[in-house]
């Protein structure tokens, strides 16, 4: 397996691993952000898994901002939508992925 497909497997688990817990919430519950936000913070361990993830989603935007521009990333702004939309979980393999694909050699049909 290649590091360029092994990061688009990560990919589908960090959203398909989340989201398998998120769906099912928001269903029971709908996009009640003040439930949310009760829950994230409902104890100790909660918050700090919690500030874990944001603490990791803001190293992995001063990360892209960085590779943005030494490897000239195309389509880096998937990278903060997918961090915002989903988690660090889908941004980061995202972001290794992008890294990876200029490392590829161009493949003449």
């Amino acid at each position: 397996m290649t590091p360029k497909h092994y990061y688009l497997l990560l990919c589908a688990l960090g959203f398909l691993i989340p989201y398998s817990q998120f769906v099912p919430w928001v269903a029971e519950h709908g996009l009640n952000m003040r439930l949310l936000l009760e829950e994230l913070a409902a104890n100790r361990i909660s918050m700090f898994f919690s500030l874990d993830v944001v603490v990791s989603a803001i190293t992995l935007l001063g990360f892209l901002r960085i590779e943005r521009k030494r490897m000239e990333l195309k389509h880096w702004w998937t990278v903060i939508a997918a961090t915002l939309l989903v988690g660090v979980s889908l941004g980061l393999p995202l972001l290794l992925y992008l890294r990876e694909a200029p490392a590829e050699p161009e493949r003449v049909a």
